[in-house]
């Protein structure tokens, strides 16, 4: 059985079908990940990827990140949030595969029609208004993925926490051809 969310033509979603048994979609993937454990045999692998990469990129769950990079499990670390931008905590992350996991090598990865081109600041304001305490983080909103990108490039770049900031490398996947374009570095 797959374990896929998506939806085929013999399975319901894991919505449709926690819904109609009276769970939740949690309770669906823990079920789903039951199912995957009995079959489960400990791959041997250490937690240094094997290709010593760090790849960033958003969270959107239109990114199959494996799938379009030829990765295989082990292969590379793997840092998602929304916009895929380069925080504290992806240079917290970052500085953690570099000096304890030996990886050398960033990819930062973007993508076209992404939803924080759609929020700005005004988000955290929002969030101020109706919860009576402003967010201690930013939004990182944006609206040009390419100039994003060499910001993100140039947050890596210039951290002193890392290491290896000579292989940084930054593109932006189209949602609807599934290619990478890369992006220019600022100068």
């Amino acid at each position: 059985m797959s374990t896929s969310a998506q939806p085929s033509a013999e399975t319901d979603s894991p919505t449709t079908s926690a819904a109609r048994s009276g769970g939740t979609v949690t309770d669906r993937l823990v079920e789903l990940n039951t199912r995957y454990a009995e079959k489960f045999t400990d791959p041997g692998m250490d937690a240094r990827p094997v290709l010593h990469v760090a790849v960033v990129a958003c969270m959107d769950a239109r990114l199959d990140l494996h799938a379009a990079l030829g990765l295989e499990l082990g292969d590379c670390h793997t840092i998602r949030n929304a916009g895929g931008v380069v925080t504290d905590d992806v240079i917290r992350s970052l500085t953690i595969s570099q000096r304890a996991l030996g990886t050398r090598s960033v990819v930062l990865i973007h993508h076209t029609n992404c939803g924080m081109e759609s929020l700005t600041e005004e988000f955290r304001k929002d969030l101020e208004l109706e919860v009576g305490q402003r967010p201690v983080w930013a939004v990182e909103a944006y609206s040009d993925a390419d100039q994003d990108v060499r910001q993100s490039m140039q947050r890596v770049r210039t951290s002193p926490f890392l290491l290896h900031t000579d292989d940084i490398r930054g593109f932006v996947f189209d949602v609807t051809t599934g290619k990478l374009r890369e992006i220019t570095p600022a100068p």
